[in-house]
Protein backbone atom coordinates (compact mmCIF):
# COMPACT_ATOMS: atom_id res chain seq x y z
CA UNK A 1 0.00 0.00 0.00
CA UNK A 2 1.11 3.61 -0.55
CA UNK A 3 0.09 7.22 0.04
CA UNK A 4 -1.52 7.55 -3.38
CA UNK A 5 -3.89 4.69 -2.60
CA UNK A 6 -4.84 6.42 0.65
CA UNK A 7 -5.70 9.60 -1.26
CA UNK A 8 -7.74 7.70 -3.86
CA UNK A 9 -9.76 5.91 -1.18
CA UNK A 10 -10.42 9.16 0.73
CA UNK A 11 -11.51 10.86 -2.49
CA UNK A 12 -13.92 8.06 -3.41
CA UNK A 13 -15.32 8.06 0.12
CA UNK A 14 -16.03 11.77 -0.27
CA UNK A 15 -17.47 11.84 -3.79
CA UNK A 16 -19.05 8.34 -3.86
CA UNK A 17 -18.48 8.46 -7.63
CA UNK A 18 -15.47 6.95 -9.42
CA UNK A 19 -15.29 9.52 -12.20
CA UNK A 20 -15.54 12.53 -9.89
CA UNK A 21 -13.04 11.04 -7.44
CA UNK A 22 -10.59 10.34 -10.27
CA UNK A 23 -10.91 13.90 -11.57
CA UNK A 24 -10.20 15.30 -8.12
CA UNK A 25 -7.02 13.18 -7.97
CA UNK A 26 -6.02 14.03 -11.56
CA UNK A 27 -5.90 10.38 -12.65
CA UNK A 28 -8.01 8.24 -14.93
CA UNK A 29 -10.99 6.37 -13.56
CA UNK A 30 -9.40 3.02 -14.36
CA UNK A 31 -6.21 3.96 -12.48
CA UNK A 32 -8.14 4.99 -9.39
CA UNK A 33 -10.34 1.88 -9.47
CA UNK A 34 -7.36 -0.45 -9.97
CA UNK A 35 -5.31 1.11 -7.15
CA UNK A 36 -8.23 0.91 -4.72
CA UNK A 37 -8.89 -2.72 -5.68
CA UNK A 38 -5.21 -3.57 -5.04
CA UNK A 39 -5.43 -1.97 -1.61
CA UNK A 40 -8.55 -3.98 -0.76
CA UNK A 41 -6.89 -7.16 -1.97
CA UNK A 42 -3.79 -6.48 0.10
CA UNK A 43 -5.66 -5.94 3.36
CA UNK A 44 -8.25 -8.61 2.59
CA UNK A 45 -11.22 -6.34 3.39
CA UNK A 46 -13.63 -4.65 0.97
CA UNK A 47 -13.66 -0.91 1.64
CA UNK A 48 -16.45 -0.08 -0.82
CA UNK A 49 -19.67 -1.74 -1.89
CA UNK A 50 -19.55 -1.28 -5.66
CA UNK A 51 -22.98 -2.85 -6.16
CA UNK A 52 -24.62 0.23 -4.65
CA UNK A 53 -25.30 3.33 -6.76
CA UNK A 54 -23.76 5.61 -5.73
CA UNK A 55 -20.94 3.52 -4.32
CA UNK A 56 -21.05 3.12 -0.54
CA UNK A 57 -18.54 2.39 2.18
CA UNK A 58 -18.80 -0.94 3.94
CA UNK A 59 -18.97 -0.90 7.74
CA UNK A 60 -15.35 -2.03 7.81
CA UNK A 61 -14.54 0.58 5.17
CA UNK A 62 -15.85 3.38 7.36
CA UNK A 63 -13.32 2.49 10.06
CA UNK A 64 -10.51 2.15 7.54
CA UNK A 65 -11.26 5.51 5.87
CA UNK A 66 -11.24 7.29 9.23
CA UNK A 67 -7.83 5.81 9.97
CA UNK A 68 -6.54 6.75 6.52
CA UNK A 69 -7.68 10.34 7.11
CA UNK A 70 -5.65 10.43 10.31
CA UNK A 71 -2.60 9.02 8.51
CA UNK A 72 -3.04 11.55 5.72
CA UNK A 73 -3.26 14.35 8.30
CA UNK A 74 -0.05 13.21 9.95
CA UNK A 75 1.68 13.19 6.56
CA UNK A 76 0.48 16.78 6.06
CA UNK A 77 1.81 17.62 9.53
CA UNK A 78 5.23 16.29 8.55
CA UNK A 79 5.25 18.72 5.64
CA UNK A 80 4.31 21.58 7.98
CA UNK A 81 7.06 20.66 10.45
CA UNK A 82 9.71 20.63 7.74
CA UNK A 83 8.47 24.01 6.49
CA UNK A 84 8.68 25.51 9.98
CA UNK A 85 12.22 24.13 10.42
CA UNK A 86 13.18 25.88 7.18
CA UNK A 87 11.34 29.06 8.17
CA UNK A 88 8.71 28.69 5.45
CA UNK A 89 5.18 29.62 6.52
CA UNK A 90 3.00 28.57 3.61
CA UNK A 91 0.12 26.29 2.77
CA UNK A 92 -3.32 26.78 4.31
CA UNK A 93 -4.65 27.86 7.68
CA UNK A 94 -8.30 27.57 8.74
CA UNK A 95 -9.62 29.73 11.59
CA UNK A 96 -13.14 29.77 13.02
CA UNK A 97 -14.47 32.35 15.49
CA UNK A 98 -17.64 32.42 17.58
CA UNK A 99 -20.18 35.03 16.33
CA UNK A 100 -20.08 37.13 19.52
CA UNK A 101 -16.35 37.69 19.02
CA UNK A 102 -15.77 37.65 15.24
CA UNK A 103 -17.16 41.06 14.12
CA UNK A 104 -15.42 42.93 16.92
CA UNK A 105 -12.06 41.14 16.96
CA UNK A 106 -11.32 40.06 13.37
CA UNK A 107 -11.13 43.61 11.92
CA UNK A 108 -8.53 44.49 14.52
CA UNK A 109 -5.95 41.87 13.60
CA UNK A 110 -6.78 39.77 10.54
CA UNK A 111 -5.44 42.08 7.82
CA UNK A 112 -2.14 42.80 9.58
CA UNK A 113 -1.71 39.13 10.46
CA UNK A 114 -2.34 38.01 6.87
CA UNK A 115 0.15 40.57 5.52
CA UNK A 116 2.92 38.89 7.49
CA UNK A 117 2.25 35.55 5.78
CA UNK A 118 1.69 36.28 2.07
CA UNK A 119 2.19 32.62 1.11
CA UNK A 120 -0.39 31.39 3.62
CA UNK A 121 -3.95 30.78 2.39
CA UNK A 122 -6.07 31.83 5.39
CA UNK A 123 -9.73 30.77 5.53
CA UNK A 124 -11.91 32.35 8.24
CA UNK A 125 -15.45 31.38 9.25
CA UNK A 126 -17.95 32.07 12.05
CA UNK A 127 -19.30 29.08 13.96
CA UNK A 128 -20.66 28.15 17.38
CA UNK A 129 -18.39 26.74 20.06
CA UNK A 130 -19.72 23.21 19.67
CA UNK A 131 -19.12 23.21 15.92
CA UNK A 132 -15.61 24.61 16.34
CA UNK A 133 -14.73 21.94 18.88
CA UNK A 134 -16.20 19.22 16.69
CA UNK A 135 -14.19 20.34 13.66
CA UNK A 136 -10.96 20.63 15.63
CA UNK A 137 -11.42 17.13 17.02
CA UNK A 138 -11.99 15.77 13.51
CA UNK A 139 -8.92 17.73 12.31
CA UNK A 140 -11.01 19.68 9.77
CA UNK A 141 -10.16 22.99 11.47
CA UNK A 142 -6.80 24.37 12.53
CA UNK A 143 -7.61 27.11 15.06
CA UNK A 144 -10.69 28.25 16.94
CA UNK A 145 -11.23 31.52 18.81
CA UNK A 146 -13.81 30.94 21.53
CA UNK A 147 -14.69 31.58 25.16
CA UNK A 148 -12.62 29.26 27.34
CA UNK A 149 -12.26 26.97 29.24
CA UNK A 150 -14.08 24.13 27.50
CA UNK A 151 -12.44 21.18 29.29
CA UNK A 152 -12.40 18.99 26.21
CA UNK A 153 -10.15 16.01 25.64
CA UNK A 154 -7.65 16.46 22.79
CA UNK A 155 -8.13 20.26 22.86
CA UNK A 156 -5.27 22.61 23.81
CA UNK A 157 -6.24 26.10 25.01
CA UNK A 158 -4.20 29.31 24.81
CA UNK A 159 -5.59 32.23 26.82
CA UNK A 160 -5.73 35.58 25.00
CA UNK A 161 -7.58 38.09 27.19
CA UNK A 162 -10.34 38.64 29.73
CA UNK A 163 -13.27 40.62 28.34
CA UNK A 164 -15.66 42.29 30.82
CA UNK A 165 -19.42 42.45 30.28
CA UNK A 166 -21.34 45.72 30.40
CA UNK A 167 -25.06 46.40 30.86
CA UNK A 168 -26.96 48.19 28.08
CA UNK A 169 -30.36 49.70 28.92
CA UNK A 170 -32.06 51.46 26.01
CA UNK A 171 -34.78 52.92 28.27
CA UNK A 172 -32.47 55.29 30.12
CA UNK A 173 -30.68 58.46 29.05
CA UNK A 174 -27.61 57.86 31.17
CA UNK A 175 -26.77 54.51 32.72
CA UNK A 176 -25.18 54.17 36.15
CA UNK A 177 -22.97 51.63 37.85
CA UNK A 178 -24.64 48.32 38.63
CA UNK A 179 -23.92 45.13 40.54
CA UNK A 180 -24.67 41.66 39.23
CA UNK A 181 -27.01 40.99 42.15
CA UNK A 182 -29.05 44.14 41.41
CA UNK A 183 -29.47 43.35 37.73
CA UNK A 184 -33.09 43.71 36.58
CA UNK A 185 -33.80 40.79 34.27
CA UNK A 186 -37.50 41.51 33.73
CA UNK A 187 -36.79 43.21 30.39
CA UNK A 188 -33.56 41.45 29.48
CA UNK A 189 -33.06 40.15 25.93
CA UNK A 190 -30.56 37.42 25.05
CA UNK A 191 -29.08 35.62 22.09
CA UNK A 192 -30.68 32.39 20.88
CA UNK A 193 -29.63 28.95 22.09
CA UNK A 194 -26.33 27.73 20.71
CA UNK A 195 -24.37 30.80 21.76
CA UNK A 196 -22.14 30.34 24.78
CA UNK A 197 -22.69 34.02 25.68
CA UNK A 198 -26.36 33.22 26.36
CA UNK A 199 -25.30 30.56 28.85
CA UNK A 200 -22.84 32.98 30.45
CA UNK A 201 -25.46 35.69 30.91
CA UNK A 202 -28.00 33.24 32.36
CA UNK A 203 -25.37 32.05 34.80
CA UNK A 204 -24.52 35.60 35.79
CA UNK A 205 -28.17 36.51 36.37
CA UNK A 206 -28.78 33.22 38.18
CA UNK A 207 -32.30 33.09 36.76
CA UNK A 208 -34.36 30.64 34.77
CA UNK A 209 -35.20 31.57 31.20
CA UNK A 210 -38.93 31.97 31.99
CA UNK A 211 -38.19 35.02 34.19
CA UNK A 212 -36.71 36.93 31.28
CA UNK A 213 -38.74 39.21 29.01
CA UNK A 214 -41.85 39.05 31.21
CA UNK A 215 -42.69 42.68 30.34
CA UNK A 216 -43.19 41.68 26.72
CA UNK A 217 -45.94 39.41 25.43
CA UNK A 218 -43.58 37.87 22.87
CA UNK A 219 -40.05 36.49 22.92
CA UNK A 220 -37.23 37.20 20.56
CA UNK A 221 -33.92 35.34 20.53
CA UNK A 222 -31.38 37.11 18.35
CA UNK A 223 -28.79 35.30 16.24
CA UNK A 224 -26.16 38.05 16.45
CA UNK A 225 -25.22 40.95 18.71
CA UNK A 226 -26.16 43.42 15.97
CA UNK A 227 -29.68 41.93 15.72
CA UNK A 228 -29.91 41.83 19.51
CA UNK A 229 -29.06 45.53 19.82
CA UNK A 230 -31.54 46.54 17.14
CA UNK A 231 -34.32 44.69 18.93
CA UNK A 232 -33.35 46.06 22.33
CA UNK A 233 -33.39 49.64 21.03
CA UNK A 234 -36.75 49.21 19.29
CA UNK A 235 -38.43 47.76 22.39
CA UNK A 236 -36.83 49.85 25.15
CA UNK A 237 -35.32 46.68 26.55
CA UNK A 238 -31.92 45.81 28.01
CA UNK A 239 -29.13 43.31 27.50
CA UNK A 240 -25.55 42.46 28.40
CA UNK A 241 -22.75 43.08 25.93
CA UNK A 242 -19.11 42.02 25.72
CA UNK A 243 -16.79 45.01 26.10
CA UNK A 244 -15.39 45.03 22.55
CA UNK A 245 -18.88 45.27 21.06
CA UNK A 246 -19.82 48.14 23.37
CA UNK A 247 -16.89 50.41 22.50
CA UNK A 248 -18.11 50.57 18.90
CA UNK A 249 -21.39 52.21 19.90
CA UNK A 250 -22.05 55.85 19.08
CA UNK A 251 -21.40 58.48 21.78
CA UNK A 252 -25.14 58.81 22.32
CA UNK A 253 -25.65 55.05 22.67
CA UNK A 254 -22.61 54.77 24.94
CA UNK A 255 -24.47 56.83 27.54
CA UNK A 256 -26.84 53.88 27.96
CA UNK A 257 -23.97 51.58 28.99
CA UNK A 258 -23.78 50.73 32.66
CA UNK A 259 -20.50 49.51 34.16
CA UNK A 260 -20.45 46.71 36.71
CA UNK A 261 -18.95 47.36 40.11
CA UNK A 262 -16.93 44.72 41.97
CA UNK A 263 -16.92 41.94 41.11
CA UNK A 264 -16.97 42.69 37.38
CA UNK A 265 -18.29 39.75 35.29
CA UNK A 266 -16.13 38.74 32.37
CA UNK A 267 -15.43 35.98 29.90
CA UNK A 268 -12.04 34.65 28.83
CA UNK A 269 -11.30 34.53 25.12
CA UNK A 270 -8.68 32.10 23.86
CA UNK A 271 -7.28 30.09 21.00
CA UNK A 272 -8.08 26.38 20.80
CA UNK A 273 -6.28 23.78 18.70
CA UNK A 274 -5.97 20.01 18.57
CA UNK A 275 -3.35 18.63 20.94
CA UNK A 276 -1.45 17.33 17.90
CA UNK A 277 -1.49 20.74 16.18
CA UNK A 278 1.95 21.37 14.68
CA UNK A 279 1.86 24.93 13.29
CA UNK A 280 3.27 26.29 16.54
CA UNK A 281 5.09 29.29 15.08
CA UNK A 282 1.97 30.50 13.29
CA UNK A 283 -0.08 29.97 16.46
CA UNK A 284 2.39 32.07 18.46
CA UNK A 285 2.35 34.80 15.80
CA UNK A 286 -1.47 34.82 15.91
CA UNK A 287 -1.50 35.05 19.70
CA UNK A 288 0.97 37.94 19.68
CA UNK A 289 -0.89 39.81 16.92
CA UNK A 290 -4.25 39.59 18.72
CA UNK A 291 -2.82 40.64 22.07
CA UNK A 292 -1.10 43.66 20.53
CA UNK A 293 -4.35 44.79 18.91
CA UNK A 294 -6.73 44.36 21.87
CA UNK A 295 -4.50 45.39 24.79
CA UNK A 296 -4.87 49.06 23.84
CA UNK A 297 -8.69 48.99 23.97
CA UNK A 298 -9.52 46.62 26.83
CA UNK A 299 -9.71 48.14 30.33
CA UNK A 300 -6.72 47.53 32.54
CA UNK A 301 -7.25 45.19 35.46
CA UNK A 302 -6.65 45.66 39.18
CA UNK A 303 -5.52 49.30 38.95
CA UNK A 304 -7.57 50.21 42.02
CA UNK A 305 -8.19 46.79 43.46
CA UNK A 306 -10.86 45.93 40.90
CA UNK A 307 -11.95 42.33 41.04
CA UNK A 308 -13.26 40.29 38.16
CA UNK A 309 -15.77 37.48 38.30
CA UNK A 310 -15.29 34.75 35.68
CA UNK A 311 -18.40 33.43 33.95
CA UNK A 312 -18.30 29.72 33.14
CA UNK A 313 -18.83 28.31 29.68
CA UNK A 314 -20.64 25.35 28.21
CA UNK A 315 -19.78 23.49 25.07
CA UNK A 316 -22.53 25.23 23.11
Amino acid sequence: MNIQQFQYIIALAEYRHFEQAAESCFVTQSTLSTMIARFEEEIGIPVFDRKKKPVELTKEGELIVEQLKQINKEIDNLTVITQEIKGEEKGSLSISVIPTVAPFLLPRFLHSFAEKFPKLDIQVTEQTTSEIIRRIKSRDLDIGIISIPVHEKDIMEVKLYDEPFVFYDSSVCTADFITASDLDVSNLCLLEEGHCMRTQVLELCDVHEKKINNKLNFRYKAGSIDSLLRFVKANKASTLLPYLSAIELSPEESKKIGQFTNPVPYRTIGLVVHRHFVKHKILKHLETEILERVSAVLPERDLVGQKLMPIGTENS
